[in-house]
């Protein structure tokens, strides 16, 4: 069968998605930028775009080395990506959407965008758990993002100031914007609603949530927004100043021995994390964290709560205690229109529990991608939360027949809904069990 679309930008050709009754169009170049430069939306193709493969990923740590050589990172590699073949370059804008089969230009279904974690280092939007989400069956189109990652999507200086008038750095942050305004303007050739669209992320895609939903560059982009295992827009997660971001890649370029922006530019991606890399040790800092540049990064705090929201982070996560109040207090703080979760299911095929990441596999409902000798409790835990979420993204309340009451947050409510090992229902999470996995926790992240 021939998965062919007319979109604005030209026509495409998807295929047959994993999941049966499903089109995936991977690979879509949304945008086009060059190093250390604001993306550019991609407006129009000639012939017929082929988007039958994935396009490539961000330059990341892990396209230097042999991730099965790496054992500080061999659990998220044997997790989600051992068997698997991935292409990194600095040409790397590209999503992926995911359709029922068959959909009408004119059906206006709601829209989820997901933006992966990694630290803001690594990852991409087709690892195994991401590919060829259930939620197209249910009557969702799902989107997946790759934007840059590390020195490539978060280098600031102010020779690039300079450069770009008066404003740098957040690049990846503004890829992400980009290929959300690129869904909006394309995605009613789907037969996606460009003004029914929810934003997801997991950890570092948390973060951008959160980082979207403070942002006046964001503002009536999105209805609504799911946040796993992240956030920190806070006291505790403050975004770095300018100026100390500013220092750091000073550093970084004087260590590489550039003395232009143009010769720094020029390095090999190679070089430029390997620079980056030997810059963090020698000055214990240098996080490719969104930094607070006044123009993405405002410091605002009240922009974005009007929207609805779905918190919440694992048993086993990074920081347990202190990722399971940030989940708690972001949602209580948004009128009364958000929901807190708490998700402690011990993963069948080791003991590392709830790690940080092990909820993927069920929003997405892809267990079937996945080494694990899954239960039937998993299949039906699986079911339960992606009812959940695509009831959310349709209304912007993940109630519904058949599911057990899910309760909104409020500053006097001290339950959230438990999903996972007990029954699921409303209940607390003890922040004195959370601290213990602090502990002996292997999945620390990537």
């Amino acid at each position: 069968m021939d998965y062919i679309v007319s979109t604005p930008c030209g026509q495409l050709r998807g295929c047959a998605g994993s999941v049966p009754g499903t089109v995936a169009y991977k690979g879509i170049r949304y945008a086009t930028a060059g190093r250390w430069e604001y993306p550019q939306q991609v407006k129009a193709w000639e012939g017929t775009y082929d988007a039958t493969a994935y396009g490539a990923c961000s330059y990341q740590p892990r396209a230097f080395y042999n991730e099965e050589e790496n054992l500080k990172k061999i659990f998220y590699y044997n997790e989600f990506r051992k068997g698997e073949t991935y292409t990194y370059s600095e040409d790397c804008l590209f999503l992926n959407v995911f359709t029922p089969e068959g959909v009408p230009a004119d059906a206006k279904l709601p829209v989820l965008v997901y933006i992966h974690g990694g630290g803001f280092t690594g990852g991409c939007g087709h690892e195994k758990h991401f590919d060829g989400p259930v939620w197209p069956a249910k009557g969702i189109i799902g989107v997946t993002i790759n934007y840059r990652l590390g020195p490539m999507g978060f280098v600031t200086l102010p020779e690039l100031e300079a450069e770009q008038g008066g404003f740098a750095g957040n690049y990846g942050l503004h890829d992400q914007l980009c290929a959300i305004r690129w869904v909006r303007r394309n995605i009613a050739a789907f037969g996606g609603d460009p003004d029914n669209i929810t934003i997801m992320g997991q950890s570092a895609g948390a973060m951008s949530v959160q980082q979207h939903l403070l942002s006046p560059l964001s503002q009536g982009l999105f209805r609504r927004a799911v946040l796993s295992s992240g956030g920190g827009a806070s006291k505790l997660m403050p975004s770095p100043k300018k100026e100390t971001a500013q220092a750091f890649w000073t550093a970084c370029m004087k260590n590489a021995g550039c003395d232009s922006l143009a010769a720094f530019r020029a390095l090999s991606p190679e070089k430029l994390f390997e620079v980056w890399q030997q810059t963090r040790k020698d000055t214990k800092g240098g996080n490719c964290f969104p930094v607070a540049d006044g123009r993405f990064v405002t410091g605002a705090s009240e922009l974005g709560r009007d929207i609805p929201c779905m918190m919440g982070s694992t048993s086993e996560d990074m920081m347990p205690p202190i990722l399971q109040s940030m989940a708690k207090s972001w949602c209580e703080g948004q009128s009364e229109k958000s929901y807190c979760w708490y998700f402690d299911r011990r993963l069948p095929g080791d003991d590392n529990g709830a790690w940080h990441s092990a909820d993927l596999w069920y929003w997405f409902g892809t267990l079937a991608n996945g080494w694990r000798p899954w239960e039937e409790k998993d299949h039906q835990l699986s079911e339960l939360m992606v009812d959940y979420l695509m009831n959310f993204v349709k209304t912007g309340n993940p109630n519904g027949e058949g599911l057990p009451k899910w309760k909104r947050a409020c500053p006097k409510c001290k339950q959230v809904l438990r999903l996972g090992e007990g029954e699921t229902r409303m209940g607390k999470a003890s922040m004195a069990k959370l601290v213990y996995p602090l502990l002996p926790n292997k999945a620390v992240g990537e």
